[in-house]
């Protein structure tokens, strides 16, 4: 009887860990979690079946399709990579799976420009008005990105000064920060 109710309490337990995983990272796979509860990987999924919670890709697009929903600065298709999340005019969230032919010749390293535009325009996501424009941006690049890495994008919006709002964007591979930039982006309507 004893060993039940231990079970129960470990299955609970595993459960918080696994949804406190998943709100910090909801890019987490299936395997990565297993990986991270020291479980296997039938385990996760009957876990995440029993709470409710989509495999990756579903969840995934039913973020995206939550986002898309609050855009109004830009269309989504204009967006590089996945806006998944949206709290217009406070933050946003947005991925993007790199892919051959991102990156240089001879090389799996990722071109500059496409962590660039993918910080770019989630800054301009993140402003909730008709048209927004990036006036100015300070950034620095702290890292590479390599053919298959998902880069994870987080915007913060900051101050408001005269129609200006300043975006603060921090991208990542994994735990590792590979691009921070501070945007300047100005509303023109």
């Amino acid at each position: 009887m004893g060993s039940g109710r231990t079970a129960e309490t470990s299955r609970k337990l595993r459960q918080e860990r696994l949804s406190a995983i998943l709100e910090a990272d909801p890019m987490t796979t299936d395997q990565e979690l297993a990986a991270s509860l020291g479980v296997s990987l039938g385990t996760v999924r009957l876990d995440r079946a029993m709470m409710g919670v989509p495999e990756l890709r579903k969840r995934v697009r039913s973020m995206a399709e939550r986002a898309s929903s609050r855009l109004r600065s830009l269309n989504p298709s204009e967006i590089v990579g996945d806006l998944l999340e949206l709290e217009p005019n406070r933050w946003a969230l947005s991925v993007l799976r790199t892919a051959r032919d991102m990156a240089f010749r001879f090389t799996n390293i990722v071109w500059d420009h496409y962590i660039y535009s993918q910080a770019s325009s989630i800054a301009v996501a993140v402003i909730e008005s008709a048209v927004v424009i990036v006036d100015s941006m300070r950034g620095e690049y702290k890292g590479h990105a390599h053919v298959g890495d998902t880069l994870i994008a987080r915007a913060k919006v900051g101050v408001n000064r005269e129609g200006r709002r300043i975006v603060s964007v921090r991208t990542r591979v994994g735990d590792k920060e590979i691009f921070v930039g501070r945007f300047i982006v100005e509303v023109l309507r």
